[in-house]
């Protein structure tokens, strides 16, 4: 169709106006989405959620470990994030939990939640949906995610630890298992590796346990440390399980020559440790001194320093 009289034309609000006044409308195009896209958008919806749950988790309940999370490789730091949501929902049903059977209840939970994520069954539950996307990623190893499960149960009983070998091995169980896994989102298969993050694990705990061999030793009794007692024997306990944490730190530190540098990351948790120990020290042992209950405020700094120069 020709229009010979139009000399100008001009587009304004979907219409095509000549200057003789003749109108055409033209209808804006319109796009349709696929089921498939709004598929997509949903997921992807969904999977952001889930990963700032379980940052939230982290920054909440395991500062420290947040902290060295952020430091991680990009590439792997939703993986390592996931993981250690993992390790703090096991960790705090100890202590959110009045009976017993519901803290059962929850580590089946958990146990269900795992073998679920291994038969490629996808969940709904925010952390076991991180947890699933990094198997798949990632291949981690089924038994590491298990037994953390499974130490943790056997800490619902409540039983004191009749020696410190029985301590570092809930250690091994605990927090070597969860360094073992972040290892494998990093890629590293190495026997010295493993051998650092055996004694790591051994070294470092949430919470301070009492072994009932060295409280004895020094005439030192639970109800002392529930009442927070600061005298002497309550201080040479202290001194005693620091002094082993320390000789694991050592020993873990004695392997980095031959610990890949892609490893470093998972390690990072000895800079928590021996800030802790220092810190432990410089109060003479004293765990209920009000400088112990504060965070350092340049830990941040120190995490990030060992980081770049690739050491831990």
């Amino acid at each position: 169709m020709r229009f010979a009289m139009a000399s100008s034309i001009n587009i304004k609000n979907g219409l095509l106006t000549t200057k003789n006044s003749l109108h055409i409308k033209i209808p804006y195009p319109t796009f349709k989405q696929r089921p498939t896209e709004i598929k997509c958008s949903r997921a992807l919806t969904t999977g952001q959620h889930n990963e700032q749950y379980c940052i939230d988790v982290v920054r909440k309940r395991d500062y420290e470990g947040f902290l060295c999370s952020l430091l991680f490789p990009e590439a792997v730091r939703r993986s390592a994030l996931a993981l250690t949501a993992f390790n703090v929902e096991l960790a705090q049903i100890k202590d959110s939990v009045s009976q017993k059977t519901i803290g059962l209840m929850r580590m089946q939970f958990w146990k269900s939640a795992v073998e679920d994520i291994y038969r490629d069954d996808h969940p709904a539950q925010p952390v076991s949906a991180e947890l699933w996307r990094a198997v798949r990623k990632h291949t981690l190893t089924r038994r590491w995610m298990l037994r953390i499960i499974s130490e943790r149960e056997k800490d619902l009983e409540d039983k004191a630890y009749r020696n410190l070998q029985e301590l570092e091995d809930y250690g091994e169980n605990t927090q070597s298992s969860l360094l073992y896994l972040l290892l494998e989102t990093l890629g590293v298969k190495n026997v010295h590796a493993d051998h650092a993050a055996s004694h790591i694990g051994k070294a470092r705990r949430r919470k301070v346990y009492l072994p009932m061999d060295i409280c004895m030793l020094h005439g030192a009794s639970q109800e002392d440390f529930i009442r927070g007692s600061r005298d002497q024997n309550v201080r040479d306990v202290i001194y005693d399980i620091a002094s082993q944490a320390h000789v694991h730190l050592q020993h873990a530190r004695s392997f980095s020559e031959n610990v890949p540098q892609a490893a470093m990351p998972a390690f990072l948790q000895t800079v928590v440790l021996e800030d802790y120990l220092q810190r432990v020290r410089k109060a003479d042992f004293d765990v209920f001194h009000p400088s112990l209950q504060k965070r350092n405020p340049v830990l941040p700094l120190q995490l990030y320093l060992r980081s770049w120069r690739k050491i831990y």
